[in-house]
């Protein structure tokens, strides 16, 4: 047998650099962003979705070089500022259970499929009975993170489960759920960010982690954001922008995206970061958005009917939840059907 030697690995970014200057990173982020995100590939993780509906499957994870991983892999940021960036996305992932039940439960009274996918099923004890698609990719992310931090820094670390905010109905579910999916698809929306920012400051089987984390938050993220216009389809810019950095009213214990943006920052130890480290994640965001955009904008009334009209198939349990918010969802003759078949 012929030994041969194993091909360089190859950067998912371009060319690589030892000490990357400012321009250097923005261009590779712009050839991460315009590899990652054409409509093309934004199109086909949204087409997925009903067929997730029938037959959910997890994505599996290529195969990656743990024992590979070291800090020379680190490029354009400083090591222990990269370190407290990790152990912020740590503890965000972490509470994944308590995101997907939140989920879940805006989502029942509405869409029954979706909150399955999101959230799975709980038996008649209210215990999870079967884990929803969202949550088993999702609760893949703090492991890997950990292991990551765990190979760089040589210690071990343990997830801080914060407490995340549940469940807060009003009269008005409708109305409950296009402010929680707002938030869902902005905090999916910074975590592929985040995740992209972070494949342009590694090489090696580092990137290769970060480019798994960064493929599920894009599909996650394309999936909530494409359903989300489709179940919504009245929306419009100006009532996004309100509702994202305004709360509902004094007494209504929501937070809004402001509020969340600056947690997060703060998780992420922004402020030792360099005045290049921030420039290049605002890029990041900038140039991400103006990509979606260019995505959101060819997700017209007719694609989007084909893709989740038909409805599918209405759980079981779902036709007792039917009531006026019903009237406003585009299944409304099917479930209609279903109430009058009671």
């Amino acid at each position: 047998m012929i030994n041969t030697l194993s091909p360089p690995h190859a950067d998912l970014a371009g060319k690589k650099y030892s000490n990357p200057h400012y321009f250097q990173i923005q261009h590779r982020i712009t050839s991460l962003i315009e590899k990652y995100l054409t409509i093309e590939k934004l199109n086909n993780r949204l087409e997925d979705l009903p067929l997730q509906f029938e037959n959910p499957r997890s994505r599996p994870w290529k195969t990656i070089d743990w024992g590979s991983i070291n800090n020379e892999q680190v490029i354009g940021i400083n090591l222990e500022v990269f370190l407290s960036i990790l152990v912020g996305a740590i503890d965000t992932e972490a509470p994944i259970r308590d995101y997907t039940q939140t989920s879940r439960q805006y989502l029942e009274k509405i869409h029954p499929q979706m909150a399955h996918f999101v959230g799975g099923i709980l038996n008649e004890d209210g215990n999870i009975q079967e884990i929803g698609l969202w949550e088993k990719e999702e609760r893949q992310h703090t492991p890997a993170l950990i292991k990551v931090y765990q190979q760089l820094k040589g210690e071990k670390i343990t997830a801080k489960l914060r407490t995340v905010r549940g469940y807060i109905p009003t009269d008005d579910p409708h109305e409950d759920l296009y402010r929680h999916g707002l938030h869902r698809v902005a905090t999916e929306y910074g975590a592929t960010s985040l995740y992209l920012w972070l494949m342009a400051h590694t090489t090696g089987a580092l990137q290769d982690v970060f480019e798994q984390l960064l493929i599920d938050e894009i599909n996650h993220m394309t999936k909530f954001w494409g359903f989300g216009v489709w179940l919504f389809p009245d929306t419009s810019f100006l009532n996004v922008g309100n509702i994202l950095v305004k709360t509902r009213s004094q007494d209504y214990k929501c937070n809004s995206l402001l509020r969340t943006l600056k947690r997060m920052m703060e998780k992420l130890n922004w402020k030792s970061w360099t005045l290049t480290n921030k420039a290049t994640l605002i890029f990041t965001f900038i140039y991400t958005m103006h990509r979606l955009m260019a995505w959101n904008n060819s997700l017209t009334p007719d694609y989007l009917q084909e893709l989740f009209g038909k409805c599918n198939r209405i759980m079981r349990g779902s036709a007792p939840l039917l009531d006026e918010v019903a009237l406003a969802h585009p299944c409304t003759t099917l479930l209609t059907e279903i109430r009058n078949q009671e």
